[in-house]
C-alpha cells in the first residue's frame, strides 16, 4: 500500500492499494452501494466485494490482462475506510464499452504516449453504477471530492496520460464535471417497471401492432420444443457453468475474438454470490442450448452476457430481453438494464438513456482536442435520444 498524500494532522489520507485485496469485506460492505444492508444505499452487484475480488482471484483482471487493479483508499487519521475507488491502471482499451481508440490514435500520431492510463470502472462490464464509494454519514460529499482529486492526483504522479471513469451515475458525472473532469454521454436501453404487475400488463400498455408482435414472436422463440428456465441461489452448480461457459465462449469468440472471462470467475461468482445472479436457460430435448447470465441488485436486473450453440428464431430476444422482464416484474424491479447497444431494443420495450463518463486529460492539447469533440458528441447522443423516445412501442398517452 503506498500513500498519494499523507497527512501527520489526523486529516483524511488517501492510499493506493493493489486491488480489492487491500479491502476485508466487513470494512468493503461498509462502503455506499457494496453491500445490501447496513449502508443505506442502493445495492449494486457489480461494486461488490465479491464480484470485483472473482475478477481478481480467476485472473481476469491482472498484470497479464492489462488490467493492473490500483484501487485508492481514503482513511481517516485513525485509519478508518471512508471511501473507495475501483480502478486500474490500462495498457489498452479493452473490455471498456466507452471508447477512446480514436484519442489513442490521435495521440500517438502526434508524439505523444496514451498509455498507460487510469480507469475507473468495473471490467468488461457496461453497467452504471457507483465509483466513487464512500460511507454515508456527514463526509460522504468531503469523502467523493477528495477520491476525485485523489485520481487526478495519481495520474499525474505516476505520468499517466489520463483517468477515465466510464458508466458513473448522474450525480457523480456532475461531481467530477465540477471538479475539472471532461463529461462525456453515451446511451443505452433499459426497461422500466411503470407499475406493471406482469408482462401481460405490460403488453397492454403497447399498440395494438407492436403488442401483437412481440406475442407472435415470443411464441416462435419456443418452438422446436424449447423450455426455458430460471437458475439461481443453489441451482447454479458446476455442470450447469460449464453449459453456460461453453456458450459464453462460442459467442465471445465470434463477437470479440477473445472472450475476456475465464471458466474459474463463473465457478467463484457461483460460491460468492449465487443468490445474486440470474441464468436464464434454453433447453432442447435433454440439453441446454442457450443462456443470458444477468445481476440482481436492489430494484434493478442487469444483463450482461448470452451465449447459444443452436441458433433459433427470437431465441436470443426471448431469453435476454423478454424474460428478463418477466422476471424482474415478478421479483419487483423496478427497471432491466440490458447491456450496451442495441436500438433492437426499443421494439421490446426498453427506452433510450443517458449514460456517462467523465475524463481527466493530462496534456493540455489532448485536453483541448478531447473537448471539443465532446462538445459536439453529446449534442448528438441527445438528439438521437430524443428521436428514438418518439418511436417506442407504447400507445399514445400509456406512459403519461
Amino acid at each position: 500500500m503506498k500513500d498519494v498524500e499523507s497527512d501527520a494532522t489526523g486529516q483524511p489520507v488517501l492510499r493506493v492499494t493493489e486491488g480489492i485485496k487491500g479491502f476485508a469485506p466487513a470494512d468493503w460492505a461498509k462502503l455506499f452501494s457494496t453491500a445490501k444492508a447496513g449502508t443505506g444505499g442502493q445495492y449494486n452487484p457489480f461494486v461488490s466485494h465479491a464480484f470485483l475480488s472473482a475478477l481478481e482471484d480467476s485472473g481476469c483482471v491482472g498484470e497479464t490482462s492489462g488490467w493492473i487493479p490500483r484501487f485508492l483508499r481514503l482513511e481517516d487519521g485513525a485509519g478508518e475506510l471512508l471511501g473507495a475507488t475501483p480502478s486500474y491502471i490500462k495498457f489498452h482499451s479493452q473490455g471498456e464499452y466507452v471508447f477512446d481508440h480514436g484519442w489513442a490514435d490521435a495521440f500517438e500520431r502526434a508524439g505523444g504516449q496514451y498509455y498507460p492510463k487510469l480507469q475507473v470502472s468495473i471490467p468488461f462490464t457496461p453497467a452504471t453504477g457507483p465509483r466513487l464509494l464512500v460511507r454515508i454519514g456527514e463526509r460522504e460529499q468531503a469523502a467523493r471530492a477528495a477520491l476525485a482529486e485523489g485520481l487526478k492526483s495519481f495520474t499525474d504522479r505516476l505520468g499517466l496520460s489520463s483517468t477515465h471513469a466510464t458508466f458513473i451515475t448522474a450525480e457523480e458525472a456532475k461531481l467530477l464535471q465540477a471538479h475539472g473532469y471532461l463529461l462525456r454521454h453515451d446511451q443505452q436501453f433499459h426497461f422500466f417497471s411503470q407499475g406493471f404487475r406482469d408482462y401481460a400488463d405490460f403488453l397492454d400498455s403497447l399498440a395494438s401492432r407492436k403488442r401483437k408482435a412481440l406475442r407472435k414472436e415470443r411464441r416462435q422463440a419456443l418452438e422446436n420444443g424449447i423450455t426455458i428456465h430460471w437458475l439461481t441461489g443453489s441451482d447454479l452448480t458446476e455442470k450447469v457453468w460449464d453449459d453456460f461457459f461453453a456458450f459464453y465462449l462460442d459467442t465471445g469468440s465470434r463477437k470479440w475474438g477473445r472472450p475476456y472471462l475465464n471458466r474459474d470467475f463463473f465457478s467463484l461468482i457461483g460460491q460468492r454470490m449465487a443468490d445474486d445472479v440470474l441464468l436464464v436457460m434454453a433447453r432442447r430435448g435433454d440439453r441446454y442450448i442457450a443462456g443470458a447470465l444477468n445481476f440482481i441488485g436492489t430494484d434493478a436486473l442487469y444483463g450482461r452476457n448470452w451465449g447459444c450453440i443452436e441458433d433459433h428464431p427470437f431465441l436470443h430476444f426471448e431469453v435476454c430481453y423478454h424474460q428478463a422482464i418477466d422476471f424482474a416484474l415478478e421479483r419487483g424491479l423496478k427497471r432491466v438494464e440490458a447491456g450496451a447497444q442495441g436500438q433492437h431494443k426499443l421494439a421490446r420495450g426498453y427506452e433510450p438513456v443517458t449514460t456517462y463518463s467523465a475524463h481527466h486529460i493530462a496534456h493540455p492539447g489532448l485536453r483541448q482536442a478531447v473537448a471539443g469533440y465532446l462538445e459536439h458528441e453529446r449534442d448528438e447522443v441527445e438528439e438521437i435520444r430524443d428521436l428514438l423516445k418518439a418511436h417506442t412501442p407504447f400507445r399514445r398517452g400509456a406512459r403519461e
